[in-house]
């Protein structure tokens, strides 16, 4: 985040005499403390300086970089989760296809008969199979899908760092979020490529703000 002429010289005297109290910083300023107020809390949340009852504000050592990167590494998966496009293995892969076209995704979630997950369909599962000669109407998805145990998932409380490592790794677009449920896996959400970038987008933005 960019910071306002104040904020900077709020820091550079908590810096020098840092523990100092909110009245003293104002003192220095030549403000009220009232009218200092929004810039110590700002700078407080962001995580600039740190405020200890009775005894004031100390500067935390910290630049906004490393801020941002011990942000970024508390993430969870559960607050950028979106819902989870799924589909029946009897459906047909021309209707995975028309699934996959209409949500504009780039992965279908596979569930069985009990709606716990068994596949995952992917852009290339669809192309590869579409590029013989056989009546996609006639083949069902669970021929061609991926099968678990060979599929990556996340869970809802997994850092969203992880889950963006394993996309790398795996060379993935999305990943299911899973619960344990009693007949198996059940999807409650997905993370993709493109929830990554968006998060990485708005965090720039804010630092800029």
């Amino acid at each position: 985040m960019e910071l306002s002429k104040r904020q900077q010289e709020i820091i550079e005297i908590v810096k020098a005499d840092g523990p100092i109290t909110g009245e003293n910083i104002a003192e220095r300023l030549s403000l009220t403390r009232a009218t200092l107020r929004p810039d110590l809390a700002i700078l407080t949340m962001a995580g600039f300086l740190e405020a200890r009852p009775r005894v004031g504000y100390f500067f935390t050592g910290k630049t906004g970089s490393e801020l941002l990167s011990e942000k970024i590494k508390k993430f969870k998966v559960h607050e950028f989760q979106q819902v989870p496009i799924v589909i029946k293995e009897n459906v047909s892969v021309y209707d995975a296809i028309s699934t996959m076209f209409l949500e504009d995704v780039g992965t279908l979630f596979v569930l069985n008969e009990k709606g716990c997950l068994s596949g995952v369909l992917s852009r290339k599962d669809l192309l590869r199979a579409s590029m013989g000669q056989q009546d996609l109407n006639s083949i069902a998805v669970h021929i061609i899908m991926t099968r678990m145990p060979n599929i990556n998932v996340c869970q809802k409380d997994d850092l969203l760092l992880d889950a963006a490592q394993q996309l790398i790794n795996k060379e993935i677009d999305g990943l299911p979020v899973v619960k344990e449920g009693e007949e198996g896996l059940v999807v409650i959400g997905r993370i993709t490529k493109t929830t990554i970038t968006k998060v990485f987008v708005e965090l720039a933005i804010d630092s800029h703000v």
